[in-house]
């Protein structure tokens, strides 16, 4: 009888585990459950008008609102979705909302899960914001529900994108061309990943910049990132 190659033996097939759907605390920013009500408005404010970036929706799927009152009906849908499961990113001191998030692509027997919908107001951008955000949620998926790969895609457009997850350390592994169309236009996208063996040292990497001597996250993370996506 031939032998076919096969993949490794795993010790562990468990499933992984879902999300918490408490809150998420770090020492900047917490993660905590979308509340339009509370946060609708401060959010609208903070991404329409004229102060607003605007690329703030260029490669999201919604957006922007035409008012908002649109956002906060929008908003009203995340609260009970739970693949995608929405958070929103307030300041720890002033409990400002300074963006969204969501664990999604939930493979629980698959042990894989996305971080996608990444958003955040003009104010959070070139602080710890992003960076402990998204450390809270790695901790989340590798440590707490113990997820064996993290996944992150964006528009192969999207050049903040794809700088932002070579920064935080995912490695790019292809273009999935035609994959998705939205607002009337074709979608190419680039799909990136961290691993379960790759998180000791990346996570070393993240407390060194958020809590530690600081540096630059993306020059220590370079190493330890496979491959880059091609600018």
């Amino acid at each position: 009888m031939q032998d076919f190659p096969t993949g490794y033996a795993l010790a562990d097939t468990t499933p992984a585990e879902r999300p918490a759907t408490s809150d998420h605390q770090g020492q900047f920013i917490e993660l905590t459950l979308v509340d339009a009500a509370r946060d609708a408005d401060a959010l609208y404010a903070a991404t329409h008008g004229d102060d607003a970036d605007p690329g703030q929706w260029t490669y999201m799927g919604y957006g922007p609102f035409a008012d908002a009152g649109a956002m906060a009906t929008w908003m009203r849908t995340l609260e009970t979705s739970t693949d995608p499961q929405f958070m929103v990113v307030r300041d720890v001191q002033g409990k400002t909302p300074r963006g969204v998030v969501s664990f999604m692509n939930i493979v629980p027997n698959n042990r894989s899960i996305e971080l996608g919908n990444i958003w955040y107001t003009p104010a959070a951008r070139r602080s710890h914001t992003n960076t402990e955000t998204i450390y809270l949620m790695l901790v989340q998926c590798f440590e707490r529900c113990r997820y064996r790969r993290v996944e992150w895609k964006c528009d192969s457009l999207n050049a903040r994108s794809k700088a932002a997850a070579t920064r935080l350390g995912f490695s790019y592994e292809g273009i999935f061309h035609q994959h998705i169309i939205y607002k009337g236009r074709n979608r190419d996208t680039a799909w990136f990943a961290m691993m379960d063996e790759d998180w000791p040292a990346i996570k070393e990497n993240f407390e060194a910049v958020l809590y530690g001597k600081g540096g630059r996250l993306g020059a220590l993370n370079a190493p330890l990132v496979r491959a880059v996506a091609p600018w």
